[in-house]
């Protein structure tokens, strides 16, 4: 996965942490989480906030 996998991430973070809200969840904490997902092979450089928010709403909605 890549950054720009915003629903794919979203999908795998709900399942690796059903309990949490997504709407309280800090975006230091949701890069990390990202960054410790199995699939995910991406440059942490690229990521940024637009990124983050994207990948946030995603895991909202799959919530939802």
């Amino acid at each position: 996965m890549k950054w720009t996998d915003s629903l794919e991430i979203a999908i795998e973070l709900s399942e690796a942490h059903p309990d949490i809200d997504p709407r309280q969840l800090r975006f230091t904490d949701l890069m990390q989480w990202v960054l410790a997902l199995p699939d995910f092979d991406d440059d942490p450089a690229h990521c940024g906030e637009r990124i983050l928010e994207a990948i946030q709403q995603c895991w909202i909605d799959e919530i939802s």
